[in-house]
């Protein structure tokens, strides 16, 4: 039986943390610029696009990543769409970090002070203009803490992805389990990888909301 030390065990699980740091990347912008999109279309001024918005971010809040992983992986397969493991993995996060990034963006929006809005009007200034240049610029002070926190919900919801045989850190560590019969050594190192990862996020989310409380009480 071929014996497996310490940091042999490591090190594929440090190679496996290599994709779920790029899937978290991809998932993270990705869903970004997506549900920048969606919050324009949620606060703009058509009602059909507003019904859209808000129906994309229920649909995609309102049901659980894996089945929305499974629908990514298996639904297109009924058609004869063969699609990768990496591929529907990064479309679902994608698609669920979208909705997630559109509701806290809105909600940012949301605080900045009506008056805000009236200024700009009162300047001639069209909707989308008062957007870019006067309420996001005070909307992005109130959403960088949430927005850094919420990275680490991605990084974690990428654990999911071992259930359709992408093979990220979680995936890696059932194999190696699987090679090496120790899975208090490998699941324990998974976690402190993990940890690695999230709690520097949730660290600098913190951090971030104390300072721009104090700027802005300050100010």
């Amino acid at each position: 039986m071929m014996e497996f030390s310490t940091w042999d065990i490591l090190r594929n699980l440090l190679l496996a943390a290599r994709w779920t740091i790029v899937l978290s990347f991809v998932a993270f912008i990705g869903g970004g610029i997506i549900g920048l999109v969606i919050l324009f279309l949620r606060i703009g001024r058509s009602k059909a696009a507003r019904t859209f918005a808000k129906g994309y971010v229920e649909l995609f809040q309102g049901t659980p990543l894996l089945m929305q992983l499974f629908l990514a992986f298996f639904g297109l397969g009924l058609f004869g769409v063969d699609v990768p493991a990496w591929l529907a993995a990064a479309l679902a996060l994608i698609l669920w970090s979208a909705a997630f990034l559109a509701e806290i963006w809105r909600g940012c929006v949301e605080a900045v002070a009506r008056g805000q809005w009236e200024a700009a009007g009162s300047l001639g200034m069209r909707h989308l203009l008062q957007m870019c240049y006067v309420i996001l610029p005070q909307a992005l002070r109130i959403a960088v803490p949430p927005t850094v926190g919420f990275s680490v919900q991605v990084v974690k919801g990428t654990a999911l992805t071992s259930i359709i045989g992408f093979v990220e850190l979680s995936k890696a560590g059932s194999v190696v389990t699987n090679a090496t019969f120790q899975p208090f050594t490998v699941y324990g190192l998974v976690a402190l990888i993990y940890f690695a990862l999230c709690w520097p996020l949730s660290k600098s989310s913190q951090i971030l909301e104390r300072k721009l409380n104090v700027a802005h009480r300050d100010h």
